[in-house]
């Protein structure tokens, strides 16, 4: 069966193309998608199990492998995808490859169990290993120089020659739809000659895209960007919640601590690297030329569009096809110094932005540091409130067509 070729348009499709899962065909969650995910139904007293995404089902992948497939069993039957993920590049490939015949093939249609995805109940897909974040998008960077440091240059003079990261807490890294509480802590507000200690009153999103690692790398063994594709199982969504009045406060001269470890959402599936394929594209240009260890083959970006919502209205549709560092390259420098990775680290790209306001990834950028409000569910916006919803949701080019690849939903509740 040939799962890689896409129907002709207008032409009448190949059964053997076409998933026989209703309403899945042309979806953004067809057959060329399948994301992975850690589900359970609430009222059973089934453990928890890797499913995978068709359309609006979920299709339960320990089942699968029990009636047809019992050599996968053990990487599927699991209440996190670490195990999967632990065995290799080939098993990954070998598996979607399996997973993709299946939903093809009208005769497998009685072996196997497909759940709503409104039944389900979603959990955190993978065991966190460990998380650094980023500072990729030049735009976002550049914003956040003008309005921190107006009489210099925007970027730092290291900007344009590392991606520069922090380390951050794998402990406070949530699925989504957990609600955030508002964090307190020192901050300093202007005019202030000492810190006070509270509730943050400028709390923020940052938009961003996270990229799951499934390879373990020993101490000293550096990972080139050559490797990435072997080295990271797949991408979901990233919220970096935010404290500004903290991290102004607390930033300099070691960076974020508090002001991001309260919590990071991220989304409840994981999309597998092979299928954005069809969405690579050359990064946006990189002056002056990286060192070698950063330098890599081929399109090093990714054709991915995130829309930023608050409270039911789309305030930012932020470009990820705009970001200066590759996630190749960011891999590439996390490693370089001889840092291990464990199956289950967690890396992301920093604020995604472009160079409009309209696509600016974090609420900071919106209203420029509070003073110049945007329009949300006709109110003026600065910060968030609590009782505030924030969706973020992802698509890319597939190679049948627009794909999905989850969201990240939040809602802000008060300090504790």
């Amino acid at each position: 069966m040939n799962a890689a070729t896409p129907a002709t348009p207008g032409a009448t499709p190949d059964p053997g193309t076409v998933t026989w899962v209703p309403g899945a065909a042309g979806s953004l969650h067809d057959v060329d998608n399948l994301p992975y995910g850690v589900f359970d139904l609430p009222g059973d007293d089934a453990p928890a199990r890797v499913g995978v995404r068709i359309g609006d089902h979920v299709l339960d992948l320990a089942a699968a492998a029990q009636a047809l497939a019992p050599a996968y069993g053990p990487l599927l039957d699991t209440p996190r995808l670490n195990d999967l993920m632990a065995a290799g590049h080939t098993t990954w490939t070998a598996v979607r490859a399996w997973v993709t015949d299946l939903l093809l093939d009208p005769a497998s249609e009685d072996s196997l169990t497909l759940h709503p995805v409104a039944s389900v109940r979603l959990h955190l897909p993978f065991e966190v290993a460990d998380y650094v974040d980023y500072y990729a998008s030049e735009h976002h960077a550049s914003n956040v120089g003008r309005m921190f440091r107006p009489d210099a240059e925007p970027l730092l003079p290291n900007w344009k020659h590392l991606p520069v990261g922090y380390h951050g807490r794998a402990g406070s890294v949530v699925v989504s739809g957990t609600p955030i509480h508002r964090p307190s802590g020192q901050r300093r507000p202007a005019g202030a000659d000492a810190p006070s200690f509270g509730p943050s009153a400028r709390l923020d999103i940052e938009a961003e895209l996270g990229f799951v690692v499934g390879r373990g790398v020993e101490l000293g063994t550096p990972v080139g960007t050559a490797d990435f594709r072997t080295t990271v199982f797949g991408v979901t969504g990233v919220n970096d919640w935010s404290a500004r009045d903290v991290q102004a406060w607390e930033y300099v001269p070691l960076g974020p601590n508090l002001a991001k470890s309260f919590a990071t959402s991220i989304g409840a599936w994981v999309t597998p690297l092979e299928a954005l394929e069809a969405a690579r594209v050359p990064l946006p240009g990189q002056d002056p030329e990286v060192l070698p260890y950063l330098r890599e083959d081929g399109p090093g970006g990714y054709d991915i569009e995130v829309e930023v919502e608050l409270d039911g209205e789309v305030v930012a549709r932020p470009p990820y096809r705009d970001m200066y560092w590759s996630p190749a390259q960011m891999l590439a420098h996390m490693t370089v110094n001889g840092a291990s990775l464990r199956v289950g680290d967690l890396y992301a790209s920093g604020t995604i932005s472009g160079p409009e306001r309209h696509q600016r990834g974090s609420f900071l950028e919106l209203s420029w540091g509070g003073a110049e409000p945007f329009t949300a569910a006709g109110r003026e916006r600065t910060f968030l409130e609590d009782g505030d919803e924030v969706v973020l949701r992802y698509t890319a080019p597939g190679a049948r067509g627009r794909i999905a690849l989850g969201e990240v939903r939040g809602t802000i509740v008060p300090a504790v």
